[in-house]
């Protein structure tokens, strides 16, 4: 307890009961003197400064006001700075973030082609210094890569324009699954997806291991291509992430599907699906 809180309550003390003032200070642990204290020093002019510079400085907190009044030649306890600073009424309303509440929605195992794809982006840079972005489309069964689309920026259009092209050729899928990113929570999109009566899978915020297969499709991405390659414009992005595409489908061995090649082994299972 604060000797300003044991004067409080001695006060109360002696305005309840009759008792004498040394009484109720033997009673409280404080000495006689503390309580008769009364403090010729006056908060006033300090509160003034700190104000003016809180008026110019509006998002500083307690703690740079400090700073700066120690830089001006004020020399004022911090905590003594706190306690006027908050009777002022300056603390700052910091916005409460809003975050977006989803339920999980785990990996399932896919039985057929086009029931699922994964979608996600990469970033990377050119030789100048440019950004880039890298829209990865992923079907959850096969593990073909069905678009590395390459560009400096992704409004939701375009991404449903790619998807088209995806679904002009291989038909509708199920389902999407993907993170909570702006080009893929826009009205747009939700009502894109609603048109064509996809199912939209949105993972939960913090947790990329619920779209596990095209995260580990852009750590191949990463590591195979875009950290081995050096992009001297755009173009020439696009034209090396397209070779690497066709030589993820086509060539390399992938371990989860048996060491085919998600070409290999979509093909078997057309073959197996004609069959039955």
């Amino acid at each position: 307890m604060g000797l300003v809180d044991q004067r409080s309550d001695a006060r109360w003390l002696l305005s309840h009961y009759t008792a004498s003032e040394r009484r109720v200070c033997g009673l409280m642990g404080m000495a006689a003197s503390s309580y008769c204290y009364d403090s010729k020093r006056t908060d006033e002019p300090l509160r003034t400064k700190l104000v003016e510079l809180a008026g110019e400085k509006p998002r500083f907190g307690y703690r740079r006001l400090h700073v700066l009044l120690r830089r001006s030649g004020e020399r004022v306890n911090h905590k003594r700075l706190h306690r006027i600073y908050c009777e002022a009424g300056l603390r700052i309303r910091r916005k409460k973030r809003k975050h977006c509440v989803r339920e999980g929605k785990p990996l399932v195992a896919r039985t057929a082609a086009n029931q699922e794809w994964a979608l996600d982006f990469v970033h990377d840079a050119v030789a100048c210094g440019r950004a880039i972005r890298v829209l990865s489309v992923v079907d959850a069964y096969t593990r073909e890569c069905l678009a590395l689309e390459v560009d400096t920026s992704f409004a939701s259009r375009r991404v449903t324009r790619v998807l088209e092209q995806i679904i002009a050729e291989r038909g509708v899928p199920q389902a999407i699954r993907c993170d909570n990113g702006p080009e893929l929570t826009s009205r747009h999109f939700l009502a894109w997806c609603v048109e064509r009566q996809i199912e939209l899978l949105h993972i939960q915020p913090g947790k990329p291991t619920q779209n596990g297969r095209v995260e580990s499709f852009n750590g191949r991405l990463r590591e195979e291509c875009l950290n081995l390659s050096w992009f001297q414009n755009l173009f020439d992005a696009r034209r090396k992430i397209t070779v690497w595409r066709k030589e993820y489908n086509e060539e390399r061995p992938h371990s989860s599907l048996g060491y085919k090649t998600p070409t290999e082994f979509a093909a078997q299972a057309a073959s197996f699906e004609n069959m039955g």
